[in-house]
């Protein structure tokens, strides 16, 4: 049942740590805060910040999540039902509260919906393919 768990309900929880401040200096100016920098060979001066690093751990998720799509199982529908739970708790939360206006949130909220989307594309794509008709 384990993997049935949507995994983008991690980065749902870690902005949600940020905005309550369970993250280093709290609210949503934390998520604007650089973690990373970075001088380049060039002499230019790379930096993340803990909002841009959400987006990466979003798309390496994604990508698991599209990889489990290609399982057909019984945990498969459930994923799909509840990845769509997780996809319309970023749609209300980016409705209804104010911290959750931000880029970084409506990002996260779009990689959630190409995460149910897809998932739902690559799981009706390879149950074509598992169909066989005996003779």
């Amino acid at each position: 049942m384990l993997g049935a768990m949507p995994l983008m309900i991690i980065p749902f929880i870690l902005y949600n740590m940020a905005m309550l401040g369970l993250m280093g200096s709290g609210g949503i100016p934390a998520l604007q805060h650089d973690i990373i920098v970075l001088s380049m060979i060039s002499g230019a001066i790379w930096s993340m910040s803990l909002g841009d690093l959400f987006i990466v751990i979003a798309l390496v998720v994604l990508f698991f999540e599209i990889l489990k799509a290609t399982r057909n199982g019984s945990g498969s529908l459930i994923n799909h039902m509840l990845s769509m739970l997780v996809f319309i708790a970023f749609l209300v939360e980016f409705l209804l509260v104010q911290d959750a206006a931000t880029q970084v949130f409506f990002i996260l909220m779009t990689i959630a919906l190409i995460d149910v989307i897809g998932g739902f594309a690559v799981s009706i794509r390879t149950a074509g393919r598992d169909v066989s008709i005996g003779l």
